[in-house]
């Protein structure tokens, strides 16, 4: 039986401070929120459904590399009186490692914001409240790829003296006011957002890691999509943890989908690659993994991009003496939706483009069969145009790195003897040629 799923989001803006240890090593502590369902609201009422209380969390001993200078940051040095209203949550960063984790030090620098929450988490089959506690951190930088979950479990505290209770957890603190925990499983991803081309190929990262002692004999992934209000399974899979022979099982929804088992038993990679890429699908990626009666998420949105195809209507464009000519920008085969369309003309005498006056008329979009659109754009030539104006057609899209321009020059009148001499030509021509045949 493959394993049932929730899913945790990722809410609360945060600050952090560094603090960097003589032996190259830097304490992290990160400004959080404690996110606590409301109670009595059932979800009616109104109001927010959760409450939010301030925390913080101190990860200790995150590896510095060589090129850090470790001369103006002092390690993290708890209260000098123990409070125990603040919760203080205190974790020594050493097995499983937090991937990346390195980009939390530079993140103050950078006037990026950490995003922190902190909830109290219950594994499944276990009761509520049952010793130890644990509780589910979400962690993800802001303009970073990084991000993760991480399930702590709190440590014991020495019985030979009077201990401190924090008090809206009613857990036991440390000696310096902290709640001493220690990460026993974590998801991350190195990819908040990614996008591909249409009919391309993308890998979207996930893995995991768990404490030396394992946690479960088994592993059970499961990748889901989830896109306007819909969601279907992509990937389920579930294999032993000790490489038993035949012990991994892979249901796969969706054609194209693959996990290289081998790297989810040598390296907690569950990485999920995807061929042939379609419009549908486009959407948000849940990643999901299982161990025993611990789960956590990586969240992860794909976007397909098309670029869009680019022509003009005329090869060469004639002005009329009489009349208006009629010239057509048609955007082929693009997504997403988003693409616009802009005129321009260059007369001969000048050196810097003009926006059209009149930017004419847009046709309705047209949707094919592959989700892809096509539209037009249709302007009018006045006759009082000067031959050797340069007309410019210009199209912006998220596919295109750069708008793409296609233009063509204005050319004289034809006068009437080219009509004249082009129809003699015509009907003179095929008598001759049956005449000297």
């Amino acid at each position: 039986m493959f394993c049932s799923l929730t899913m945790i989001e990722v809410l609360f803006f945060g600050l952090f401070l560094t603090f960097v240890n003589a032996d190259g090593v830097a304490d992290v502590v990160l400004s959080c929120s404690l996110v606590e369902e409301r109670a009595g609201l059932g979800g009616m009422g109104g109001g927010a459904l959760f409450t939010r209380t301030p925390a913080t969390l101190v990860l200790r001993d995150i590896p510095v590399g060589p090129d850090e200078s470790l001369d103006t940051l002092t390690p993290f040095v708890p209260p000098l009186v123990p409070d125990p209203d603040l919760i203080l949550f205190e974790n020594k960063v050493s097995w499983p490692e937090i991937p990346n984790a390195g980009m939390l030090l530079h993140a103050d620098c950078n006037e990026q914001e950490v995003m922190c929450e902190i909830s109290r988490y219950t594994p499944r089959g276990l009761e509520e409240g049952s010793d130890p506690a644990y509780f589910m951190v979400s962690l993800s930088v802001e303009g970073f790829d990084f991000s993760t979950s991480l399930i702590l479990q709190t440590l014991p505290v020495g019985s030979d003296q009077q201990t401190l209770v924090q008090n809206k957890l009613s857990l036991p603190l440390s000696q310096a006011g902290t709640l001493l925990t220690k990460v026993i499983f974590l998801v991350f991803s190195n990819i908040n957002s990614v996008s591909a081309p249409l009919r391309g190929d993308v890998l979207l990262n996930c893995g995991f890691k768990q404490e030396e002692i394992p946690l479960a004999p088994e592993v059970c992934l499961e990748w889901r999509l989830q896109h306007r209000g819909k969601g279907r399974k992509v990937l389920e899979i579930k294999t032993k943890l000790d490489d038993t022979e035949g012990a991994t099982v892979v249901h796969g929804e969706r054609k194209g989908s693959s996990v290289d088992g081998a790297q989810v038993l040598s390296e907690g990679n569950v990485s999920m690659s995807l061929t042939d890429l379609k419009v549908v699908d486009e959407g948000t990626y849940i990643c999901t993994v299982n161990l025993g009666h611990f789960h956590a998420q990586q969240v992860i949105q794909l976007h397909i991009i098309q670029p869009p195809q680019v022509s003009l209507s005329e090869e060469k464009l004639f002005l009329s003496k009489s009349s208006p000519q009629t010239l057509s920008c048609r955007c082929a085969k693009y997504y997403p939706l988003e693409a616009q369309m802009e005129w321009f003309f260059l007369p001969p005498t000048e050196t810097e483009p003009k926006l059209f006056p009149n930017q004419g008329s847009l046709s309705s979009h047209r949707q094919h069969g592959d989700r892809t659109f096509s539209l037009s754009s249709h302007i009018t030539v006045p006759p009082s145009f000067s031959p050797g104006t340069k007309i410019t057609c210009r199209v912006t899209h998220p596919a295109l790195d750069e708008p793409l321009y296609v233009s063509i020059v204005v050319e004289s009148p034809q006068s009437d003897s080219y009509w004249w001499v082009l129809g003699f030509l015509v009907v003179t021509v095929p008598f001759f040629y049956q005449v000297m045949k």
